[in-house]
């Protein structure tokens, strides 16, 4: 795993400025490739590229980047692993192809330059994001993987072209503006992250999963999808026996996970004890021969702690198990870390322990293979059947009740929380005008935009952010004859996976420099799990039937039928005991009304709701306080105060 940067400047063509351009842009994301760096300069075409590499495969100088191919009209920078590099190698071979070295990326290079980027992505499997410059014709290509597993940022500005693996490496670039993008801001607020294209900085975006992106010199980006879980969900569906359909899910997750362990470097699994998680440990176990190391963390609050039943499915595995338990002081300092790696505001704050586990792993492994990708691909979310739920209640709503669901939504806030004081706890907790306003909104809205509220975190960030309208909302359609559940599947796959989970992931290992592999992820899994007929997937009441059964020929009954943990730290008791002197600096009057963005009698009204224990408002307050903190390290004033915290672009 590793990290570039890049960028073409026409006006530039001193070399030395464009190394040095490049080495500003890669020195901030070191610790994605601690073991190597290198920068490539063609100053006739103002372009420079830089790289830093963690070293999986062919440590040596044969895998060194950036990488110029053997006929030297080709520059790849590529942040990933190919899984299948030894069969596209063969095949490469056989049209008289030539290799230096061993590496998957000399093997993509290759492979790109003879078929084109376009045909060699459909060949691969893997993750990756990369730039292809092709030295001839002076275009460059950027792509990502699939699923969007590896970031590729991009922007354009003062006549240039710029690109990297995380925006700090075009922040170090003169010139690139610090300034909060509105829209952007209004999806984080909802959401807890920013979802591609968007990008919290203005100017800056995201080059989407699955996509490449085309540039010429004097034109712009010109950007074409080569892959998506739609247009895979639309294949015919298989027509299988449940049985038969277990036999299919293990011979292909077991080739997912057996190409996943080749590499020059120890490697091992996380295991958290749930289904995801063992599945893939068994099979590891199984096609590695020996003892899998793993690793697990656990805390101090029962409710909370994942690692007795990590421990009980180790040991029946026989794996060599590692476990850490972190205190709450331990866990507690790593939040105000959280900005530094995340580059744009990020909500999930499972991102905190899932940094924690990155770090106790890299000190055994260099890769760690996840079980990320389950609850999507097989339907285990709750909010499945929840949103489901919610949606038959929406359509069976009388007409006659939507005026009054305005019109209870047109009363002031601070009006419902005087008369709540007066009403029992629950119906204060219910939020009156606020659930009227949402009813009002969501009618006849699809099972999409009903799931987006119901996980929103602000469902209505035009009220907090001052000087913005209450607009209405944008309700995405399913595809034409997509049942409901699959298009929340195909909704998740598109929007929570690639913007929330990945991202958590990618930023977490990489800031442990690790790197994390997901087999239920490899594309081929995907495309198998979005043909399944959706009964398979969810029976009695429980989704992911099929790894339930396929886990089942590992483990007894015992260590599967348990109800889902999560891997959440206690952020709704934090708030209100040691992270409190925290949260009220980040939430103080005077640093709302500097900053200009917010409603500042809002925030406080519902900082003020959640310390007294009336309601849980855990989801926005950490929401707007990982949004201040990463204010506090990204916007506040550098290089005499160039940039403003509060400068936000329309």
């Amino acid at each position: 795993m590793c990290g570039f940067a890049g960028l073409i400047d026409p006006h530039c063509t001193a070399p030395d400025r464009l190394a040095r351009a490049a080495e500003r842009m890669i020195a901030p994301i070191a610790h994605r490739g601690p073991d190597d760096a290198g920068v490539h300069v063609e100053a006739v075409a103002g372009l420079a590229l830089g790289f830093r590499r963690l070293a999986v495969l062919e440590p040596g100088p044969a895998g060194h980047q950036p990488m110029i191919s053997a006929s030297g009209r080709s520059v790849l920078v590529f942040n990933g692993e190919i899984y299948n590099a030894a069969a596209l190698r063969r095949l490469l071979a056989e049209e008289g192809q030539h290799f230096r070295g061993r590496s998957d990326t000399e093997v993509l290079l290759e492979a790109c330059e003879r078929w084109g980027v376009a045909e060699a992505l459909r060949r691969a499997v893997g993750m990756f994001a990369l730039a292809f410059w092709d030295r001839t014709r002076r275009d460059l290509v950027l792509a990502r993987d699939r699923l969007g597993k590896k970031p590729l940022f991009y922007g354009v500005g003062g006549g240039r072209f710029f690109f990297a693996s995380q925006p700090k490496s075009l922040l170090a670039l003169e010139g690139v503006e610090r300034r909060i993008d509105r829209e952007a801001l209004r999806l984080y607020l909802r959401h807890g992250y920013v979802p591609a294209p968007h990008a919290i900085f203005a100017g800056l975006r995201k080059l989407p999963a699955g996509a490449i992106g085309r540039w010429r010199q004097g034109g712009e980006l010109l950007i074409e999808r080569y892959w998506s879980p739609a247009e895979a969900a639309a294949a015919p569906p298989l027509e299988l026996a449940p049985e038969a359909a277990v036999d299919a899910l293990e011979t292909l997750l077991g080739e997912t996970v057996a190409c996943r362990l080749h590499a020059d470097v120890p490697l091992g699994a996380f295991l958290s004890g749930g289904v995801d998680s063992s599945l893939i440990v068994a099979l590891m176990q199984r096609a590695s021969g020996g003892a899998v190391e793993t690793f697990s963390i656990g805390f101090e609050d029962p409710a909370l702690d994942e690692a007795p039943m990590a421990r009980r499915v180790a040991a029946h595995l026989g794996t060599r198990h590692h476990e850490l338990y972190v205190g709450s002081a331990e866990a507690l300092a790593g939040v105000p870390q959280l900005p530094e790696w995340f580059d744009e505001p990020f909500a999930d704050y499972s991102a905190l322990p899932t940094l924690l586990l990155c770090r106790f792993a890299r000190r055994g492994v260099t890769v760690a293979l996840s079980g990320d990708g389950g609850d999507e691909l097989f339907a285990g979310y709750r909010r499945y059947a929840q949103t489901l739920a919610l949606k038959r209640r929406l359509d069976r709503l009388p007409r006659a009740a939507l005026p009054l669901a305005r019109a209870l939504g047109t009363v002031p806030d601070a009006a419902w929380e005087g008369a709540g004081r007066l009403l029992p706890a629950a119906l204060e907790g219910a939020r009156l005008g606020e659930r009227a306003r949402r009813l009002a909104a969501l009618a006849g809205a699809s099972p999409q935009a009903v799931m987006d509220d119901m996980t929103s975190h602000w469902p209505e960030p035009a009220r907090l952010l001052r000087e913005d309208r209450p607009a209405g909302r944008r309700r995405k359609p399913a595809p034409s004859g997509t049942a409901p559940l699959a298009g929340l599947r195909l909704h998740d796959l598109e929007r929570w996976l690639a913007d929330d989970i990945l991202v958590k992931v990618d930023r977490a290992s990489m800031a442990a420099s690790l790197e994390v592999r997901a087999p239920l992820l490899d594309h081929r899994m995907v495309e198998l799990a979005l043909r399944l007929p959706l009964p398979l997937l969810q029976r009695d009441g429980r989704g992911k039937w099929p790894l339930r059964q396929l886990l089942g020929r590992h483990l007894p009954s015992t260590l599967i039928d348990r109800p889902k943990q999560g891997f959440a730290p206690p952020v709704q008791q934090w708030l209100r005991g040691p992270l409190r002197d925290w949260a009220e600096d980040l939430l103080e009057p005077a640093r709302l009304d500097a900053d200009g963005l917010f409603d500042t009698g809002l925030v406080r009204r519902i900082w003020r709701q959640h310390l007294e224990g009336r309601v849980d408002r855990r989801f926005p307050l950490w929401n707007l306080l990982m949004l201040q903190a990463w204010k506090q390290r990204w916007l506040a004033p550098a290089g005499g105060g160039a940039h403003s915290c509060s400068a936000v672009a329309p």
